[in-house]
């Protein structure tokens, strides 16, 4: 498991049908690196993984179904629910656009393509193949304040 120290204070925890494949998703489609995987006793699906996108960590198991708390399902499938949404912080406007056209060619479906929106930022969103929506935004240049005339 990763260093527990090195941990941000808030990540995402993913429940994902096919987790090992997701993690082979998200690093075509948004460049992720592998960090950590767990396999379960079964050898088919993930216990745990422990992936980097963009700088940021995201967590993930398989979903199993078999393991019930108080009669409910402890860890449902994102599909049975509704969809988590990962944010994806870019620095520059460029790089929403990029990172867009990667996950687009990588399998995800487009949401809304990027653009400028009201509230000075690069906006784009899409979905993954489990559910998952992925939002990204970067903020706009500054504008400059209107001259004032003589």
């Amino acid at each position: 498991m990763a260093d527990q120290r090195k941990m941000p204070p808030v990540t995402p925890y993913l429940t994902v049908k096919g987790a090992a494949e997701a993690v082979e998703f998200y690093k075509k489609a948004f460049g992720a690196t592998e960090n950590v995987r767990m396999p379960a006793q079964d050898g088919k699906r993930l216990l745990h993984a422990d992936i980097t996108v963009n700088g940021g960590r995201i967590l993930m198991s398989d979903w199993f179904e078999e393991h019930q708390m108080d009669g409910a399902v402890r860890a449902p499938s994102p599909k049975a629910l509704a969809p988590v949404a990962v944010a994806l912080h870019y620095t520059k406007a460029a790089d929403v656009d990029a990172a867009y056209r990667r996950a687009v060619k990588g399998g995800c479906r487009s949401i809304q393509a990027p653009q400028d929106m009201f509230w000075n930022a690069r906006f784009a969103m899409l979905s993954d193949p489990y559910g998952h929506r992925w939002m990204m935004n970067a903020p706009l240049p500054a504008k400059s304040p209107p001259k004032k005339k003589k």
